[in-house]
């Protein structure tokens, strides 16, 4: 057998097709590996176990990025080698824009936060 059809069986197998199909074993290593990614960050946001709320919501994110790659493996079967690398470059763009959001949008709410009046001179409003 060769290392690529070796590499083929480690997360499922291919068919005449070109496209991977996972077996029962990787699925459930999949959910497996889900399960706990949910449920680690979970646990430290329940027990307060770090310090302070930006270290917890880091680690959350990491946990999150991690779980992302999980299901890209496992679930929708990407890798380097599928459809000549077109998966590679969505996942890439796919990246980028959610970068783009996601800082965009703690920007705006910093702002706000920073820039809202504060309630004890909106009562005085009245």
């Amino acid at each position: 057998m060769s290392t690529d059809t070796n590499a083929a069986h480690a997360h499922g197998h291919h068919h005449g097709d070109g496209h991977a199909h996972g077996t029962f074993s990787s699925y459930m290593l999949g959910f497996v590996l889900s399960v706990v990614l949910t449920a680690i960050p979970f646990w430290l946001v329940m027990s307060g176990t770090l310090p302070s709320k930006q270290i917890t919501a880091l680690v959350i994110m990491a946990f999150a990025i991690v779980q992302i790659v999980v299901h890209m493996i496992y679930f929708l079967h990407m890798n380097a080698a599928s459809e000549n690398g077109w998966t590679l470059m969505a996942l890439i763009f796919t990246i980028v824009m959610v970068v783009i959001a996601l800082s965009g949008s703690l920007w705006v709410m910093s702002h706000l936060n920073s820039n809202m009046m504060p309630m004890h001179q909106m009562s005085g409003m009245k």
